[in-house]
């Protein structure tokens, strides 16, 4: 699921205490010859507050196993993400489908200013000052992964010094 992109560190669930927070459940039809049949999907985000954070999306004929097997796969899909204390590194841009989020580091005191399942992906992954825009596209499962797209593109100050092979004084200084 994420192998698009490179520095991602897949994290195993166990010994972790993971918060769930349920983005949406969507009532889904199938028109058969018999008539219809009724069916949910749910997206839901896992996360520990403090980096590590996965989404899932699990459907199912009843509302409550289709929450279960969405946060099963929340945690079969954990990954970290770099923070700066409680903020992002710096800006990111992320896009899904016709969904697009913008992120933008705040100052501290400042709060999640977003929207709905961006807002549920931010708090998850623990980020406590942060400005967002959500554009296009409102479908809850393509903005919850346009959001963890933008997520996935940070870099903290000592990766990127790492790839530039340089020191973190000389990072800043430059």
């Amino acid at each position: 699921m994420y192998q698009d992109y490179k520095n991602v560190e897949l994290i195993k669930p166990g010994g972790l205490e993971l918060k769930d927070r349920l983005v949406g459940v969507q009532r889904v039809t199938k028109v058969t010859k018999g008539g219809r049949t009724f069916g949910f999907s749910a997206i839901v985000v896992v996360g520990d507050e403090n980096g590590i954070v996965g989404q899932g999306l699990g459907k199912s004929k009843d509302v409550a196993s289709a929450i279960a097997k969405a946060i099963d796969d929340a945690k079969k899909n954990l990954v970290r993400i770099p923070l700066n204390k409680v903020t992002l590194p710096h800006e990111q841009k992320g896009k899904y489908g016709g969904a697009r989020v913008i992120l933008l580091p705040a100052a501290p005191g400042t709060g999640v200013i977003a929207g709905g399942a961006v807002r549920a992906v931010l708090e998850a992954v623990g980020i406590h000052d942060v400005l967002s825009k959500s554009q296009g596209s409102s479908n809850p499962h393509n903005v919850v992964k346009a959001t963890f797209d933008a997520l996935l593109k940070l870099r903290s100050a000592k990766t990127i010094a790492n790839q530039r092979g340089i020191s973190l004084e000389k990072l800043f200084k430059g």
